[in-house]
Formats: C-alpha cells, structure tokens, sequence
C-alpha cells in the first residue's frame, strides 16, 4: 500500500496521540510496526518532506482495482454512520472482498468523505486479571436513568454477558429497588436458558439496590454468587458502562413523551448492538456472534475471502504484465 507523505504524517501523529499504545493502533490502522518507525524516524530527522517515498510510483500486485473503490464509496454513502473498520468488516461479510481499514479510509479521504480524523481511539478501563473465557460465566448488571418529558426520571435495568458482552436483558423501570433487579435476574435466567449447574457470577456495583441482604438471599436460591465492583471505581464495570455510554450517545438524541417511546427506541438500540454493530473488541463480530458461537467460523471465512481477493489482485497483475509485455 501507498501512503502520500501528508497521510503518513497524519498516521504518525494519530498513533502518538493514542492511549492504546503502538502495538495496538498500528494493528487496527494495518500497519506494519517497522514500517511506521522507519516512517517515525526519517519524520524525526527530515520532517514531513523526508517522507516522500524514494521508490517508484509503478502499480503493485495488490493495488485496489476501480470497481472495488467505487464499491467502497457506495457502501460509505449507503451507511454514513459506519466507520472505516465497520465498513471493512461489512464488505467482507457482505460483498466477498478483502479491502482493509486503512484502505478504505485512504480512498474515502481523497474522494472527501472523511473531513476529521476517522479513528477514535480511547484507552480501555480497567479490567479483570483474570478475563472470562466462556459465555455465562460472568454478568454485569447496572441502572442508567433517562428522563421522559412530564413522566419524570425512568431507569434502565440491563444485564450483560461479560464474555460475549451480548445485551441478555434490559427493562425500563420506575424505580431502582431491590425488586426491579430480582425481577432482571429471573428473566436474564429464563432467556438465556441455563443449563443444570450453570450458575453465572452477577457483578454490580454497591449500589443500595444491589447489596441489600434480600437479594443475596434471593441469588442463593438460585446458587448465583454475587460480586460487586471496587467503591468509587466505575470501571470495574467498564464493558456495562461503555454500552450505556453508547447506547444513551444514540438514544438521547430525541426528545420522548411516553414511556412507550422510549422502549422502543432502547429496543431498537439493543437490536443493533446484539446483532449488527461489529465489536473491536471482539474481533469485529457481533456480541450475537460470539454469544451463539458463530465467530470462530466468520472468522475463517473472512481469512478465506482475504486469501481469494489476493490470489484475484496477483492473477489480474500477473495477465496485465503480460499484456504489457506482448505489446510491440
């Protein structure tokens, strides 16, 4: 792939402003590490006129045809809302072709599709040592509150599969008691339907609703364990407070007059994060995709729609060459 020396820049001054650290920017962008400290340290020494590639300008083996650009360009104006990640992801999903993420952002930045920075990157919260590693094996439940115009305060109950972090249940409730949440517990159960002996850990935060001695007794009943997340430190529950922080980011840009309103925009709002917002953190497949056990799978076909695309691009490079060469 071919950068001009702006982009090069742009992308040595992205991955140094980024939390994440190099390793993992530089892996979300597409670039090789080397590639950008050679890059880093010719912009160092010469400045942005130092990043001018002294090698020829001649068309490689894996340059992007025409016809998959203008696909890119059309699927960016279909979904507007999508970043170039998510747009990589869909087309390979959906269209069978492997165009990567900093490809795309390159084609739609010199047609003027991208007037800022597409990559927002953000430093994770805190998490566990010990992460999950299967579905039901630990939840994460907390209240966000949204307010309906002449109803007043309403607060939202939801409970998250840390593995998968797939939406199991959510209602919107008047209230945040120690009912609202029993009454969340027993339909996340009966929805996600565990097996014998299946018994998720609840991890909550200390609010009152969540540590009063009523609900650790009504969790016993059922062998569920409940822990709570450290005092005054949100992000123990990070994964549930990036989703509210999301899910309230889309649905609070209306205004509702009844609580039936609402319900159906959050309802709405879970249905396409369940189900079609490609999760960075989860190897760009939906949290239904890991909760139902299909990401092992699209993920070997989008390695294998990857490998055809290459072995397309070096086939057609490979008959143009010898197009050229035939030519007296």
């Amino acid at each position: 792939m071919r950068f001009t020396p702006s982009e090069k820049q742009e992308i040595i001054q992205l991955v140094d402003r980024s939390e994440l650290g190099v390793t993992q920017t530089l892996k979300s962008l597409g670039i090789h590490k080397s590639t950008f400290y050679n890059w880093y340290r010719i912009y160092l020494q010469k400045g942005i006129a130092g990043l001018a590639s002294c090698r020829t300008t001649r068309r490689q083996w894996n340059s992007i045809p025409d016809e998959q650009k203008q696909l890119v360009v059309e699927v960016a104006l279909e979904h507007p809302v999508l970043s170039p990640r998510e747009l990589a992801v869909k087309i390979t999903d959906e269209q069978r072709v492997f165009i990567s993420e900093s490809s795309i952002y390159r084609i739609l930045k010199q047609r003027g599709l991208i007037m800022r920075p597409a990559y927002i990157l953000q430093s994770a919260a805190a998490e566990f040592k010990k992460k999950t590693q299967f579905v039901h094996e630990l939840w994460q439940t907390d209240f966000t509150y949204f307010k309906i115009l002449g109803w007043g305060w309403y607060y939202l109950s939801t409970i998250l599969d840390d593995f998968s972090r797939y939406i199991i249940y959510w209602e919107l409730c008047k209230n945040m008691m120690t009912d609202d949440v029993k009454r969340s517990v027993n339909r996340a159960r009966i929805i996600a339907g565990l097996r014998e002996g299946q018994r998720p850990l609840l991890l909550s935060d200390h609010g009152s609703c969540y540590i009063a001695s009523d609900l650790k007794e009504y969790l016993d009943g059922f062998n569920i364990k409940q822990i709570h997340g450290r005092i005054c430190h949100p992000q123990t529950q990070g994964k549930i407070e990036r989703y509210h922080r999301s899910m309230k980011n889309i649905v609070n840009l209306d205004h509702y007059y009844c609580p039936e309103e609402l319900t159906a925009a959050i309802a709405e709002f879970v249905n396409y994060y369940n189900n079609h917002r490609y999760h960075e953190s989860l190897d760009n497949v939906t949290p239904a995709d890991v909760y139902w056990g299909r990401k092992e799978q699209i993920l070997k076909r989008r390695d294998k729609t990857k490998q055809q695309s290459f072995h397309e691009r070096r086939a057609r490079y490979a008959t143009e060459k010898r197009n050229q060469l035939s030519v007296p």
